[in-house]
């Protein structure tokens, strides 16, 4: 029987698993392919890589850790293709929480106030945090009480959708307040 021939490992592929004559134990236990009905054995590395050869498959290290290590004999690039898919479609479907800035002056209109809190709305049912500032300019700074009523407003007005994250609190010439989504929200 003719061996494989070595190759080395690409850089940057920590993620792969060891294959055949990448695999460093003396003894592993060899879990044969699903077609057949055997019970797993542990033998030194190179019966286990005969075993696989004779299936004409390779000999792939799935449990590195264990006692022995775990080596299953399958199709190395059609294992690898399937690994590749279902971390694709995991990270499809994973959803990243954005924060969106709203900015408010202390003196913002009611109509304003409204169609940014509608904005509010549909970031929050999307998932999204809400980053809610007012500004304070020049002789704004006399105001901060009114810009914390406008911010305390907003949150009333999302409170079926959002929960108040972090209160607001001065930094600078910024009032900020944090809204997060809640679970229950909904349309």
């Amino acid at each position: 029987m003719a061996r494989r021939t070595r190759r080395r490992r690409p850089r940057g592929n920590d993620d792969r698993p060891n294959a055949n004559e990448e695999i460093r134990a003396s003894k592993v236990r060899v879990v044969h392919p699903e077609d057949v009905e055997k019970e797993h054995e542990i033998v030194p590395i190179d019966r286990a890589l005969e075993i696989a050869e004779s299936y004409g498959m390779d000999l792939v290290e799935v449990a590195p850790n264990a006692e022995p290590p775990v080596c299953k004999v399958l199709d190395f690039g059609k294992y690898m293709y399937k690994k590749k898919k279902k971390e694709k479609e995991a990270k499809k479907k994973q959803h990243t929480v954005q924060v969106k800035e709203l900015r408010f002056r202390p003196n913002t209109d009611d109509h304003d106030l409204e169609f940014k809190t509608r904005h509010a709305r549909e970031f929050l049912e999307g998932g999204d945090k809400v980053k809610a500032t007012v500004q304070f300019r020049g002789r704004d700074m006399l105001y901060t009480e009114k810009g914390e009523e406008l911010l305390h407003d907003l949150a009333e007005e999302l409170d079926d959708v959002s929960e108040i994250e972090s209160k607001p609190n001065m930094e600078g010439r910024r009032m900020i307040m944090m809204l997060a989504p809640t679970g229950k929200g909904g349309s």
